[in-house]
Protein backbone atom coordinates (compact mmCIF):
# COMPACT_ATOMS: atom_id res chain seq x y z
CA UNK A 1 0.00 0.00 0.00
CA UNK A 2 1.38 3.41 -0.95
CA UNK A 3 2.19 5.79 1.88
CA UNK A 4 -0.22 8.65 2.34
CA UNK A 5 0.98 12.05 1.22
CA UNK A 6 1.82 14.51 4.01
CA UNK A 7 -0.88 17.06 4.79
CA UNK A 8 0.21 20.52 3.64
CA UNK A 9 -0.74 23.08 6.30
CA UNK A 10 -0.48 26.85 6.35
CA UNK A 11 0.06 27.93 9.97
CA UNK A 12 -0.83 31.60 10.59
CA UNK A 13 1.67 32.99 13.13
CA UNK A 14 0.95 36.65 12.47
CA UNK A 15 -0.50 37.26 15.98
CA UNK A 16 2.64 36.17 17.87
CA UNK A 17 4.08 39.30 19.54
CA UNK A 18 7.76 40.16 19.84
CA UNK A 19 7.59 39.14 23.51
CA UNK A 20 5.38 36.06 23.46
CA UNK A 21 3.34 34.88 26.42
CA UNK A 22 0.55 32.34 26.74
CA UNK A 23 -0.91 31.74 23.30
CA UNK A 24 2.27 33.11 21.71
CA UNK A 25 4.36 30.39 23.36
CA UNK A 26 1.82 27.83 22.19
CA UNK A 27 2.25 28.89 18.56
CA UNK A 28 6.05 28.97 18.81
CA UNK A 29 6.30 25.50 20.35
CA UNK A 30 3.65 24.00 18.10
CA UNK A 31 5.33 25.35 14.96
CA UNK A 32 8.67 23.87 16.01
CA UNK A 33 7.10 20.48 16.76
CA UNK A 34 5.17 20.44 13.48
CA UNK A 35 8.30 21.33 11.52
CA UNK A 36 10.01 18.19 12.84
CA UNK A 37 7.32 15.83 11.54
CA UNK A 38 7.55 13.86 8.30
CA UNK A 39 3.77 13.42 7.94
CA UNK A 40 3.27 17.16 7.50
CA UNK A 41 4.33 19.78 4.99
CA UNK A 42 4.43 23.07 6.88
CA UNK A 43 3.97 26.55 5.43
CA UNK A 44 4.30 29.49 7.84
CA UNK A 45 2.52 32.79 7.29
CA UNK A 46 4.04 35.60 9.36
CA UNK A 47 4.29 39.35 9.55
CA UNK A 48 6.72 40.82 7.05
CA UNK A 49 8.86 42.21 9.87
CA UNK A 50 9.00 38.84 11.66
CA UNK A 51 10.64 36.75 8.95
CA UNK A 52 13.87 36.06 10.87
CA UNK A 53 12.12 34.36 13.80
CA UNK A 54 10.55 31.69 11.56
CA UNK A 55 13.16 31.32 8.83
CA UNK A 56 14.90 28.34 10.44
CA UNK A 57 11.75 26.18 10.55
CA UNK A 58 10.85 25.97 6.86
CA UNK A 59 12.49 26.41 3.48
CA UNK A 60 12.34 29.99 2.15
CA UNK A 61 9.57 29.21 -0.33
CA UNK A 62 7.36 27.97 2.52
CA UNK A 63 7.67 31.17 4.58
CA UNK A 64 5.05 33.71 3.60
CA UNK A 65 6.21 36.85 5.43
CA UNK A 66 3.56 39.21 4.13
CA UNK A 67 1.26 40.50 6.90
CA UNK A 68 1.52 44.10 8.15
CA UNK A 69 2.50 44.89 11.76
CA UNK A 70 -0.28 47.10 13.18
CA UNK A 71 -3.08 44.95 14.62
CA UNK A 72 -6.00 46.62 12.78
CA UNK A 73 -4.21 46.32 9.45
CA UNK A 74 -3.14 42.76 10.20
CA UNK A 75 -6.68 41.65 11.04
CA UNK A 76 -8.00 43.30 7.89
CA UNK A 77 -5.20 41.70 5.85
CA UNK A 78 -6.17 38.27 7.17
CA UNK A 79 -9.76 38.69 6.05
CA UNK A 80 -9.07 40.27 2.64
CA UNK A 81 -5.65 39.11 1.45
CA UNK A 82 -4.89 35.79 3.15
CA UNK A 83 -7.53 33.81 1.24
CA UNK A 84 -6.08 34.60 -2.20
CA UNK A 85 -2.58 33.97 -0.85
CA UNK A 86 -3.59 30.47 0.26
CA UNK A 87 -4.53 29.60 -3.32
CA UNK A 88 -0.87 29.94 -4.32
CA UNK A 89 0.46 27.60 -1.62
CA UNK A 90 -1.05 24.28 -2.77
CA UNK A 91 -2.19 23.91 0.85
CA UNK A 92 -4.62 21.26 2.06
CA UNK A 93 -5.68 23.13 5.20
CA UNK A 94 -5.25 26.48 6.97
CA UNK A 95 -4.69 26.71 10.75
CA UNK A 96 -5.60 29.90 12.57
CA UNK A 97 -4.10 29.34 16.06
CA UNK A 98 -5.60 32.47 17.63
CA UNK A 99 -9.42 32.36 17.29
CA UNK A 100 -9.68 33.70 13.73
CA UNK A 101 -9.91 32.39 10.17
CA UNK A 102 -9.88 34.17 6.80
CA UNK A 103 -13.01 34.73 4.78
CA UNK A 104 -13.32 32.94 1.45
CA UNK A 105 -10.47 30.54 2.20
CA UNK A 106 -10.03 28.05 -0.66
CA UNK A 107 -9.16 25.22 1.78
CA UNK A 108 -10.69 23.98 5.06
CA UNK A 109 -9.79 25.93 8.18
CA UNK A 110 -8.75 24.66 11.61
CA UNK A 111 -9.10 27.26 14.38
CA UNK A 112 -7.73 27.17 17.93
CA UNK A 113 -10.06 28.60 20.57
CA UNK A 114 -7.96 29.09 23.69
CA UNK A 115 -10.76 30.02 26.07
CA UNK A 116 -14.21 31.58 26.25
CA UNK A 117 -13.39 34.50 28.54
CA UNK A 118 -14.66 36.97 25.93
CA UNK A 119 -18.11 35.51 26.73
CA UNK A 120 -17.74 34.49 30.36
CA UNK A 121 -15.91 37.55 31.70
CA UNK A 122 -15.89 40.37 29.12
CA UNK A 123 -14.84 42.92 31.78
CA UNK A 124 -11.37 41.37 31.74
CA UNK A 125 -10.78 42.59 28.18
CA UNK A 126 -10.81 45.81 26.22
CA UNK A 127 -14.25 46.37 24.72
CA UNK A 128 -12.98 46.35 21.13
CA UNK A 129 -11.39 42.93 21.65
CA UNK A 130 -14.58 41.52 23.17
CA UNK A 131 -16.67 42.51 20.16
CA UNK A 132 -14.14 41.27 17.62
CA UNK A 133 -13.23 37.95 19.21
CA UNK A 134 -16.79 37.02 20.15
CA UNK A 135 -17.71 37.27 16.49
CA UNK A 136 -14.58 35.35 15.49
CA UNK A 137 -15.31 32.49 17.91
CA UNK A 138 -18.98 32.25 16.90
CA UNK A 139 -17.93 32.11 13.26
CA UNK A 140 -15.22 29.51 13.91
CA UNK A 141 -17.65 27.27 15.80
CA UNK A 142 -20.01 27.31 12.81
CA UNK A 143 -17.74 27.53 9.78
CA UNK A 144 -14.38 25.97 10.62
CA UNK A 145 -13.83 22.36 9.66
CA UNK A 146 -12.30 21.67 13.08
CA UNK A 147 -11.94 23.70 16.27
CA UNK A 148 -8.98 22.86 18.49
CA UNK A 149 -9.36 23.46 22.26
CA UNK A 150 -6.47 23.05 24.70
CA UNK A 151 -8.60 21.48 27.45
CA UNK A 152 -11.89 19.71 28.02
CA UNK A 153 -12.87 22.72 30.17
CA UNK A 154 -12.58 24.99 27.13
CA UNK A 155 -14.37 22.54 24.83
CA UNK A 156 -17.29 22.39 27.26
CA UNK A 157 -17.40 26.19 27.48
CA UNK A 158 -17.42 26.46 23.69
CA UNK A 159 -20.46 24.16 23.54
CA UNK A 160 -22.16 26.24 26.22
CA UNK A 161 -21.71 29.61 24.52
CA UNK A 162 -21.80 28.77 20.81
CA UNK A 163 -23.67 26.64 18.33
CA UNK A 164 -20.89 24.25 17.40
CA UNK A 165 -21.09 22.78 13.91
CA UNK A 166 -17.35 22.18 13.58
CA UNK A 167 -15.70 19.05 14.88
CA UNK A 168 -13.87 19.65 18.16
CA UNK A 169 -10.42 18.28 18.96
CA UNK A 170 -8.97 18.60 22.46
CA UNK A 171 -5.21 19.01 22.07
CA UNK A 172 -3.51 19.88 25.39
CA UNK A 173 -0.40 22.01 25.26
CA UNK A 174 3.03 20.51 25.83
CA UNK A 175 5.91 21.57 28.00
CA UNK A 176 9.54 21.95 26.99
CA UNK A 177 11.17 19.53 29.43
CA UNK A 178 14.65 20.52 28.25
CA UNK A 179 14.12 24.00 29.67
CA UNK A 180 11.63 23.13 32.38
CA UNK A 181 13.20 20.36 34.42
CA UNK A 182 13.91 19.79 38.13
CA UNK A 183 17.71 20.15 37.88
CA UNK A 184 19.56 23.37 37.16
CA UNK A 185 22.08 23.51 34.29
CA UNK A 186 25.05 23.64 36.70
CA UNK A 187 25.45 23.98 40.47
CA UNK A 188 24.58 27.53 41.52
CA UNK A 189 23.35 28.53 38.05
CA UNK A 190 19.79 29.33 39.15
CA UNK A 191 20.86 31.57 42.04
CA UNK A 192 23.27 33.41 39.75
CA UNK A 193 20.54 34.06 37.19
CA UNK A 194 18.14 35.27 39.87
CA UNK A 195 20.72 37.45 41.64
CA UNK A 196 21.35 39.21 38.33
CA UNK A 197 17.60 39.75 38.02
CA UNK A 198 17.24 41.16 41.55
CA UNK A 199 19.73 40.91 44.45
CA UNK A 200 16.94 39.87 46.84
CA UNK A 201 16.54 36.61 44.88
CA UNK A 202 20.17 35.50 45.05
CA UNK A 203 20.07 34.13 48.59
CA UNK A 204 18.05 31.57 50.51
CA UNK A 205 14.89 33.59 51.25
CA UNK A 206 11.69 31.63 50.59
CA UNK A 207 9.92 32.98 47.52
CA UNK A 208 6.35 32.55 46.36
CA UNK A 209 6.42 32.93 42.59
CA UNK A 210 3.79 34.05 40.10
CA UNK A 211 4.65 34.00 36.39
CA UNK A 212 2.31 35.58 33.85
CA UNK A 213 0.97 38.77 32.39
CA UNK A 214 -0.46 41.13 35.02
CA UNK A 215 -4.08 41.27 33.88
CA UNK A 216 -7.47 40.93 35.61
CA UNK A 217 -8.06 37.23 35.00
CA UNK A 218 -4.81 36.32 36.81
CA UNK A 219 -6.20 37.81 40.05
CA UNK A 220 -2.79 38.97 41.26
CA UNK A 221 -4.38 41.49 43.69
CA UNK A 222 -5.84 38.54 45.64
CA UNK A 223 -2.38 36.95 45.75
CA UNK A 224 -0.89 40.18 47.08
CA UNK A 225 -3.64 40.41 49.67
CA UNK A 226 -3.12 36.80 50.76
CA UNK A 227 0.62 37.33 51.07
CA UNK A 228 0.02 40.41 53.20
CA UNK A 229 -2.12 38.35 55.58
CA UNK A 230 0.68 35.88 56.32
CA UNK A 231 3.75 38.09 55.87
CA UNK A 232 4.16 38.78 59.61
CA UNK A 233 4.51 35.04 60.29
CA UNK A 234 7.20 34.68 57.62
CA UNK A 235 9.24 37.89 57.79
CA UNK A 236 11.93 36.73 55.37
CA UNK A 237 9.57 35.46 52.67
CA UNK A 238 9.28 37.21 49.31
CA UNK A 239 6.53 37.38 46.72
CA UNK A 240 7.79 37.45 43.14
CA UNK A 241 5.54 38.79 40.38
CA UNK A 242 7.24 37.91 37.10
CA UNK A 243 5.41 39.21 34.06
CA UNK A 244 4.76 42.20 31.90
CA UNK A 245 1.98 44.69 32.43
CA UNK A 246 -1.26 43.83 30.70
CA UNK A 247 -4.56 45.62 30.41
CA UNK A 248 -5.86 46.43 33.92
CA UNK A 249 -2.47 46.12 35.67
CA UNK A 250 -3.19 49.28 37.71
CA UNK A 251 -5.14 47.06 40.13
CA UNK A 252 -1.88 45.25 40.94
CA UNK A 253 -0.18 48.59 41.61
CA UNK A 254 -2.90 49.54 44.06
CA UNK A 255 -2.78 46.17 45.82
CA UNK A 256 1.00 46.35 46.27
CA UNK A 257 0.77 49.90 47.59
CA UNK A 258 -2.00 48.96 50.03
CA UNK A 259 -0.02 45.96 51.32
CA UNK A 260 2.81 48.09 52.65
CA UNK A 261 5.19 45.31 51.56
CA UNK A 262 6.85 46.94 48.59
CA UNK A 263 10.34 45.86 49.71
CA UNK A 264 9.23 42.22 49.90
CA UNK A 265 7.31 42.09 46.64
CA UNK A 266 9.72 41.65 43.73
CA UNK A 267 8.26 42.89 40.45
CA UNK A 268 10.49 41.78 37.62
CA UNK A 269 8.51 42.83 34.57
CA UNK A 270 8.71 40.57 31.53
CA UNK A 271 11.44 37.94 31.98
CA UNK A 272 13.35 36.03 29.34
CA UNK A 273 13.36 32.32 28.65
CA UNK A 274 16.43 31.61 30.79
CA UNK A 275 14.92 33.20 33.91
CA UNK A 276 11.55 31.47 34.20
CA UNK A 277 12.84 27.93 34.91
CA UNK A 278 15.19 29.30 37.58
CA UNK A 279 12.28 31.08 39.27
CA UNK A 280 10.16 27.93 39.23
CA UNK A 281 12.87 25.55 40.46
CA UNK A 282 13.81 27.72 43.44
CA UNK A 283 10.27 28.67 44.49
CA UNK A 284 8.83 27.69 47.86
CA UNK A 285 5.68 27.42 45.74
CA UNK A 286 4.49 28.57 42.36
CA UNK A 287 1.18 30.32 42.89
CA UNK A 288 -1.18 30.61 39.95
CA UNK A 289 -4.44 32.01 41.40
CA UNK A 290 -6.02 32.76 38.05
CA UNK A 291 -9.79 33.10 38.03
CA UNK A 292 -9.98 31.53 34.59
CA UNK A 293 -7.70 29.98 31.96
CA UNK A 294 -8.17 27.95 28.84
CA UNK A 295 -5.24 25.73 29.80
CA UNK A 296 -2.68 27.28 32.17
CA UNK A 297 0.73 26.58 30.67
CA UNK A 298 2.68 28.17 33.58
CA UNK A 299 1.07 25.61 35.89
CA UNK A 300 2.35 22.76 33.69
CA UNK A 301 5.81 24.36 33.53
CA UNK A 302 5.89 24.52 37.34
CA UNK A 303 5.03 20.82 37.55
CA UNK A 304 7.82 19.98 35.10
CA UNK A 305 10.26 21.80 37.41
CA UNK A 306 8.95 19.76 40.37
CA UNK A 307 7.82 22.91 42.12
CA UNK A 308 4.96 22.87 44.66
CA UNK A 309 1.95 24.31 42.81
CA UNK A 310 -0.94 26.30 44.24
CA UNK A 311 -3.78 27.05 41.84
CA UNK A 312 -7.55 27.43 41.61
CA UNK A 313 -10.20 24.75 41.79
CA UNK A 314 -12.89 24.20 39.16
CA UNK A 315 -10.64 25.56 36.40
CA UNK A 316 -8.56 24.24 33.52
CA UNK A 317 -5.52 24.43 35.82
CA UNK A 318 -7.10 21.82 38.10
CA UNK A 319 -7.75 19.70 35.01
CA UNK A 320 -4.14 20.03 33.88
CA UNK A 321 -2.63 19.40 37.33
CA UNK A 322 -4.50 16.12 37.71
CA UNK A 323 -4.38 16.02 41.52
CA UNK A 324 -0.82 17.32 41.89
CA UNK A 325 -1.64 20.87 43.08
CA UNK A 326 -2.93 22.49 46.24
CA UNK A 327 -6.28 24.02 45.26
CA UNK A 328 -8.08 27.16 46.42
CA UNK A 329 -11.44 28.49 45.26
CA UNK A 330 -11.04 31.36 42.76
CA UNK A 331 -11.01 34.74 44.52
CA UNK A 332 -10.82 33.25 48.04
CA UNK A 333 -8.20 35.50 49.65
CA UNK A 334 -8.53 33.97 53.12
CA UNK A 335 -8.29 30.43 51.75
CA UNK A 336 -5.28 31.35 49.64
CA UNK A 337 -3.61 32.93 52.68
CA UNK A 338 -4.08 29.69 54.64
CA UNK A 339 -2.45 27.66 51.87
CA UNK A 340 0.45 30.12 51.50
CA UNK A 341 0.98 29.98 55.27
CA UNK A 342 1.13 26.18 55.15
CA UNK A 343 3.50 26.20 52.18
CA UNK A 344 5.87 28.61 53.88
CA UNK A 345 5.78 26.34 56.92
CA UNK A 346 7.05 23.55 54.66
CA UNK A 347 3.84 21.87 53.49
CA UNK A 348 5.11 21.71 49.92
CA UNK A 349 8.15 19.69 51.00
CA UNK A 350 6.53 17.26 53.46
CA UNK A 351 5.60 13.67 52.55
CA UNK A 352 2.25 14.64 51.05
CA UNK A 353 3.91 17.48 49.17
CA UNK A 354 6.56 15.14 47.81
CA UNK A 355 3.83 12.82 46.52
CA UNK A 356 2.11 15.74 44.78
CA UNK A 357 5.38 16.86 43.22
CA UNK A 358 6.16 13.35 41.97
CA UNK A 359 2.68 13.15 40.47
CA UNK A 360 3.17 16.57 38.88
CA UNK A 361 6.39 15.42 37.26
CA UNK A 362 4.56 12.43 35.79
CA UNK A 363 1.74 14.69 34.53
CA UNK A 364 4.25 17.00 32.86
CA UNK A 365 6.06 14.06 31.24
CA UNK A 366 2.84 13.08 29.44
CA UNK A 367 2.32 16.59 28.08
CA UNK A 368 4.92 16.80 25.33
CA UNK A 369 4.81 19.14 22.38
CA UNK A 370 5.25 16.09 20.17
CA UNK A 371 2.02 14.64 21.56
CA UNK A 372 0.27 17.98 21.13
CA UNK A 373 1.51 18.23 17.53
CA UNK A 374 0.22 14.72 16.87
CA UNK A 375 -3.28 15.72 17.96
CA UNK A 376 -3.08 18.80 15.74
CA UNK A 377 -2.09 16.65 12.77
CA UNK A 378 -5.12 14.50 13.54
CA UNK A 379 -7.25 17.66 13.41
CA UNK A 380 -5.73 18.65 10.06
CA UNK A 381 -6.40 15.22 8.60
CA UNK A 382 -10.01 15.33 9.79
CA UNK A 383 -10.38 18.77 8.23
CA UNK A 384 -9.37 17.44 4.82
CA UNK A 385 -11.36 14.23 5.19
CA UNK A 386 -8.46 11.81 5.61
CA UNK A 387 -9.64 10.52 8.98
CA UNK A 388 -13.13 9.58 10.19
CA UNK A 389 -15.18 12.29 11.88
CA UNK A 390 -16.16 12.68 15.48
CA UNK A 391 -15.09 14.79 18.41
CA UNK A 392 -11.66 13.79 19.63
CA UNK A 393 -11.35 13.52 23.42
CA UNK A 394 -8.37 14.72 25.39
CA UNK A 395 -6.09 12.22 27.10
CA UNK A 396 -7.57 10.54 30.15
CA UNK A 397 -5.16 12.32 32.45
CA UNK A 398 -6.44 15.69 31.26
CA UNK A 399 -10.17 15.13 31.55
Amino acid sequence: MAAELPVRVVLDVTAVPDRPVGAGHYVLRLAAALARRDDLSLVICSRASDRARWATLVVPSDLLAAAPDPRPLRLAWEQVRLGPLLRRTAADVHHGPHYTMPRHAPVPSVVTVHDLSFFEAPAWHERSKVVYFRRAIIRAAREAAVVVCPSRTTADALAHWCRVEAEVVVAPHGVDTVRFRPTEPAPGADRAVLAALDPRLGGDRAALVFVGTLEPRKDVPSLVGAFARVSHRHPDALLVLAGGRGWGADAVDRAVAASGLGTRIVRTGYVGDEVVPALLRTAAAVVYPSLYEGFGLPALEALACRAPLVTTSGTAMEEVAGGSALLVAPGDVAGLADVLDAVLDGAGRDAAGERRRALGTAVAARHTWEASAGRHVGAYRRAVGREPGGTVPGPAASR
